[in-house]
């Protein structure tokens, strides 16, 4: 039974609030059940009726929550366990006096993570190597700030875009967007906003793809909205970027496929889907509602989280290039190559289900932890290594206690030490 604190004077809840959630919530009938009953939908299937009798209402970005949901309805809190909110009107919560609550760089981390994860797979696959390279960054929040970081970590030029920022500040680190335009990669991380000076809704139009340099990368990890499909297809079939990277697309579920079949990497709205940052989300919002319910919190991100699956790997080191061996790094946490194959498959579904099929990619994504649970310990490469396997991988397999075992030929590893450590990664032996 939940207890309500006024001072330090304790009382005891006798009627249970109802708290409606989405089922993609990870732990969220655990962590919330303490405090009421809890009725686990999923995000599609949260309708008026559903939410008619709940106190409370916990949802993710599919879910449009505006008076058509709430009208009438006993809902006083609404909490959304994502860094946006442009699919809640908080006009219609602030008039109606409902409490609101979402998780502003919850899963931050993990969409930066995501982003240098594809600019590996990019540089790979192309054969262009990332340092020195100049990257744009458009929208410099909670996760541009960190895709900065990182990048510069890579020994990126990285330019920063943010006319808000820009505005408050006046750094002039904040650059016009049309400085941007002679970057190798442009990645985008604003919200949606379809009025206003800094409207973002079609922000990648045909003048802005028409606007860069010949061979550039294109990443869109933010709203689908934000860049205009068909203004893409035009630049991708004009031949006028190098590569593209999207993690969202207009009109989700139903997504573009022939778009899709058109990019490097497509997976389905998951850049910020680390099982880290979705529990950080859930907690952010737990705590929330106990505020606003004047609950005394009882939970913590501490008493979800697992160990992580790969908590040490050790990695001898020497001919491959920095690059080579952060992308072989990356890869054994998180295999951004397999959410691209997943998402591929929507193809081969009949048009009526390829909207369940690209829901049901997101509900049951599989575990995916950050690179901070796991611990890089580098050593020299050994005397007398046959040649023939310099400069190539000699071994990746799973070692006693979930951690790995990677072994290439290599000589300095300052260089790499400081790019494992930017990204993430924790670092032994150096």
């Amino acid at each position: 039974m939940p207890e309500l604190w006024y001072g330090d004077c304790r009382f005891r809840i006798v009627n249970r609030m109802k708290i409606v959630a989405d089922a993609n919530i990870p732990f969220v009938r655990e962590c919330f059940s303490s405090m009421g009953e809890v009725e686990i939908l999923s995000g599609r299937d949260i309708t008026s009726q559903a939410v008619a009798k709940a106190d409370a209402l916990l949802v993710r970005s599919i879910t449009p929550v505006n008076e058509e949901l709430l009208r009438g309805g006993a809902v006083r809190f609404v909490g959304t366990a994502t860094i946006g909110f442009d699919h809640v009107d908080l006009g219609y919560l602030e008039r109606n006096h409902i409490g609101f609550a979402s998780a502003p760089g919850s899963n931050a981390n993990s969409a930066a993570e995501y982003i240098i994860a594809a600019l590996l797979e990019i540089g790979r696959r192309h054969n262009l190597p990332l340092e020195g390279k100049s990257m744009g960054v458009i929208g410099v929040g909670n996760v541009g700030s960190r895709v900065a970081r990182k990048g510069e970590a890579l020994g990126m030029h990285v330019l920063r875009n943010d006319p808000p920022l820009q505005r408050q500040t006046g750094d002039p680190r904040y650059v016009p967007i049309t400085a941007l335009y002679d970057c190798d990669f442009i990645t985008i991380h604003t919200p949606l906003t379809r009025a206003g000076i800094d409207k973002t809704f079609h922000l990648a139009d045909a003048r802005f793809f028409s606007s860069w340099k010949p061979g550039a990368v294109f990443l869109n990890a933010s709203r689908g909205a934000v860049t205009d499909s068909e203004a893409l297809k035009a630049a991708i079939r004009a031949g006028r970027l190098r590569a593209v990277v999207l993690d969202v697309w207009e009109d989700e579920p139903n997504i573009d496929t022939g778009l899709l079949e058109m990019v490097d990497l497509g997976t389905p709205h998951i850049a910020g889907y680390s099982f880290d940052g979705k529990v950080a989300g859930m907690i952010m919002i737990y705590n929330s509602l106990c505020e606003h319910f004047h609950l005394r919190p009882t939970r913590a991100i501490e008493d979800f989280l697992p160990p992580p699956g790969v908590p040490r790997l050790d990695l001898e080191t020497g001919e491959l290039s920095d690059d080579q061996l952060l992308a072989h790094t990356v890869e054994q946490v998180y295999r951004i190559k397999r959410d691209d194959g997943n998402l591929r498959q929507i193809a081969q579904q009949p048009s009526n289900k390829r909207g369940p099929f690209f829901d049901d990619l997101r509900k049951h994504y599989p575990v995916r932890r950050e690179f901070q649970n796991t611990t890089v310990a580098l050593g020299n490469p050994r005397e007398g290594l046959p040649m023939s396997l310099r400069g190539a991988q000699r071994r990746s397999n799973l070692e006693p206690g979930g951690g790995r075992l990677l072994r290439f030929a290599r000589n300095d590893m300052d260089g790499l030490v400081r790019k494992l450590r930017g990204i993430g990664f924790k670092v032994e032996g150096k």
